[in-house]
């Protein structure tokens, strides 16, 4: 008989994920880590702020997705920043590191939320990002994974952390973390899910 590891891991990393504050406190639990999460979110649809998704590979895939199930789902004021146009321009007039951060600099309003999605927690363009939001006075969510002391985990005002090195498994924990929140957004609105 087929054992699946994979899926077994899966599970074990996701209920090891750490959803941590600014101040490097956790939640005990990742159902009270969740809970924290959905109530950002509820929060910032609330006030009409606007929702911005950044990431690469995988994670911008992630990102992509994410604003369009906020929008559509959640009924969020949600964004990526996935051009062609904007991102060659961007990355031709200034570098590839600041094909986030220069557009945010246009975009992003005090207030705002900016979810950071980054398998390894390092990459330049994502720190970048981040830097800006802060800089904007925007609320920042990172989702890492990789080495617990990456870049991005340390600088956001809740970094979601999955102790993994498997691209696969980091990215699939934190698709499977925004859509969990998007579908509490439906359910608290009375949707059947």
């Amino acid at each position: 008989m087929l054992q699946n590891n994979y899926i077994n891991t899966f599970i074990q990393t996701l209920e090891s994920t750490k959803i941590q504050k600014k101040d490097g406190s956790y939640h005990e639990t990742y159902t009270e880590g969740i809970q924290m999460l959905f109530d950002v979110f509820l929060e910032h649809k609330r006030f009409c702020s606007n929702l911005f998704f950044v990431g690469n590979g995988g994670s911008a895939a992630i990102a992509s997705h994410m604003a369009a199930d906020f929008m559509k789902n959640g009924k969020m004021n949600a964004y990526n920043l996935y051009d062609n146009a904007l991102t060659t321009c961007i990355g031709n007039d200034y570098g590839y590191e600041y094909i986030f951060s220069k557009p945010m600099d246009f975009l992003v309003k005090k207030d705002d939320l900016v979810v950071a999605i980054s398998s390894s927690g390092n990459s330049q363009n994502i720190i970048n990002a981040i830097q800006t939001a802060k800089a904007k006075n925007a609320k920042v969510i990172t989702f890492t994974g990789f080495s617990p002391d990456n870049k991005a985990r340390q600088l956001g005002d809740i970094n979601v952390y999955t102790p993994c090195s498997k691209y696969g498994i980091v990215e699939s924990a934190h698709n499977l973390i925004l859509q969990q929140i998007v579908d509490m957004i439906l359910e608290s609105e009375g949707a059947s899910i």
